[in-house]
């Protein structure tokens, strides 16, 4: 197999099932890719298994196929987002303070092992799944597949990675707000989110546990129906689990599309024009297409962040947030510490709001079976979404948010290329129970003409590069910050240092500058960020360092080492100990020039 070439699950299963593969070659020839694209983007896996575990399951697979067995995903490789438990390898949610070793894997994972699949690894995400942009993570962003300037999508950044990559043959996602869906339309992937409750969500850590769903993330319509049959099922040990209703309905004969006027394209000047080629490939598929009043619908994702289901949020995470704050990503962590402001009468208004909202959007379905909307509007670099992280985050789900608040299905599929190699994707939404059906539909839109062809991915050399955490001046927004940006830093995470470390606030610098000192006992976390740049340009910043400062090395909570800025003796002549602030930020906001 080519390197890098999709793996299919349908062509796959077929072969080894057949008997014509063996799913050890398989999950050879998977490994070997995961290495090769490790040098190419190394944020797309938190934990992978072991290739002892992994060739292990393969052979159990080959094993059930010579005894007669014919397992409907046999040999398939597969992911796993690293919010959803998996026996043997830990849950971090990406966040190492609150990583924990899994007594058993979620009932989703067994049964797609049940079924033939071999996990390979777990992948990385927003933190706690709060997010849409893939940045929001100690792991390292990830970015598409063929363009990796520009965001690989979140939450579920790494699972859709790793299938648009050619890695493994599908993934699991999970999907509060659209985490199923962004990324599927970033990478040029089928993103089905089920009905919620229609898949277990037992042993998946909660984001907004009433709205969470798994999804998964495949090459095409097929393969995600064949990984949907393996998948689905009531679960009585899951409280959000519900019973299919297997209710008689007419098929799909009627799509409807949003008002020209309630579509913001977000200034994006190709968007448009793929929307309008959707439009017209769904046309062929011989439906009717009528207009419709989407207000409601966008009314209700709007509650999503602005309402209080942010508080639920909240409470997946409460302990660790008012336990140990600083281990928590300031971008999530900021929007979890809303939610401990809203009330019980918050709650209670947001539900009367959204039933009201529901309530008006059933006529909907009175006049079509589907809609077709843009998956999103528009995509952002990577580091558009670091410098303003909440305003363009939230643009993402503007047609995505409202889908499990209004118990609603939806499927996302390709729609193209902007000049720039950057995906373009549409989803169909049904109501509850409709997800075989708007499967059928997505596989009929792949097959009526010819898909666009995606560009080659994104594999250029990767430049030799080095990590550098900043803690005072350097800070995005601090004085000194220009000497980042001048030479192309980019943030890769923020984060706290091991607890072993003191901060001072130095005498007479111009402008303000701390001084980071390693005590090892007795010493706290403080917080930092740390950024990648070229090696050459990291030679030029060294350069300029003045004393009595230097660069050095400072391990994180994590425990990784990273370089750093260390103080020499002198610097703490006249210094103020600011260890207990925190970090530089919250001495800054008493301290500083407009204070």
């Amino acid at each position: 197999m080519p390197a890098f070439d999709r793996l299919s699950l349908t062509e796959i299963a077929a072969e080894v099932g057949g008997g014509r593969l063996r799913a050890v070659d398989v999950v050879r020839e998977a490994l070997a890719r995961v290495a090769a694209y490790e040098a190419i983007q190394p944020g797309v896996w938190i934990t992978r298994a072991a290739e002892d575990d992994v060739l292990a399951q393969a052979r159990a697979v080959d094993a059930r196929v010579a005894a007669g067995e014919r397992p409907p995903l046999a040999g398939a490789p597969f992911a796993v987002k690293d919010n959803i438990d998996v026996a043997g390898l830990p849950t971090t949610a990406a966040c190492p303070a609150f990583a924990y070793e899994p007594a058993a894997s979620a009932p989703v994972v067994d049964q797609l092992v049940a079924a033939g699949a071999v996990v390979i690894g777990k992948t990385n995400l927003d933190q706690f799944a709060t997010g849409l942009v893939g940045t929001r993570t100690p792991y390292g962003a990830c970015g598409s597949v063929y363009n990796r300037a520009y965001l690989a999508g979140g939450s579920s950044s790494g699972s859709a990675v790793a299938v648009a990559a050619g890695l493994v043959s599908f993934a699991l996602g999970t999907d509060t707000a659209g985490s199923g869906r962004v990324p599927a339309a970033f990478n040029h992937l089928v993103g089905l989110k089920p009905t919620p409750g229609r898949w277990s969500t037992r042993g998946v850590v909660p984001a907004c546990r009433s709205l969470d769903c798994v999804t998964v993330f495949a090459s095409s319509a097929t393969d995600a129906a064949l990984v949907d049959a393996a998948a689905a099922g009531f679960d009585r040990d899951d409280p959000y689990s519900r019973r299919d209703p297997t209710l008689p309905g007419r098929g799909i004969a009627v799509i409807g599309l949003p008002r020209a006027d309630q579509i913001d394209w977000l200034s994006d000047s190709e968007a448009p024009r793929l929307f309008e080629a959707a439009v017209e490939r769904t046309r062929a598929l011989g439906v009717r297409l009528a207009e419709v009043d989407i207000g409601p619908l966008l009314e209700a994702a709007a509650l999503l962040y602005d309402g209080p289901w942010v508080a639920e949020r909240t409470a997946a995470v409460e302990r660790l947030l008012r336990s140990q704050p600083r281990a928590i990503d300031p971008t999530v962590r900021a929007i979890l510490q809303g939610g401990l402001a809203l009330s019980a009468v918050d709650a209670f208004r947001g539900e009367y709001a959204l039933r009201a909202l529901r309530r008006e959007a059933e006529g909907l379905w009175e006049c079509v079976d589907a809609l077709l909307l843009p998956t999103t509007a528009t995509t952002y670099r990577v580091r558009e979404a670091l410098a303003e992280p909440f305003a363009l985050n939230a643009s993402l789900g503007r047609y995505t948010n409202f889908v499990n608040l209004m118990d609603m299905s939806a499927v996302a599929v390709p729609a193209g290329f902007r000049d720039n190699a950057t995906a373009f994707g549409v989803s169909f939404i049904g109501p509850a129970w409709t997800d075989m059906r708007l499967l059928d539909l997505a596989r009929r839109y792949e097959e009526i003409l010819p898909m666009p062809q995606p560009p080659p991915l994104d594999t250029a050399g990767v430049s030799p590069t080095v990590r550098l955490a900043v803690v005072g001046a350097h800070l995005a927004g601090m004085p000194l910050h220009w000497q980042l940006t001048s030479r192309d830093a980019r943030l890769a995470r923020r984060c706290c240092t091991a607890a072993a470390y003191r901060l001072y606030a130095m005498a007479a610098q111009t402008p303000p500058k701390p001084a980071l000192v390693h005590v090892g006992e007795g010493g706290a976390a403080i917080e930092v960020e740390v950024y990648e740049l070229d090696v050459a340009q990291f030679g030029g910043f060294v350069a300029d360092v003045p004393p009595p400062l230097a660069i050095g090395t400072v391990t994180l909570e994590d425990g990784a080492d990273v370089k750093g800025f260390v103080a020499e003796p002198r610097a703490l002549a006249g210094a103020e100990d600011i260890t207990a602030l925190g970090g530089w930020r919250a001495y800054m906001a008493t301290h500083g020039p407009a204070a």
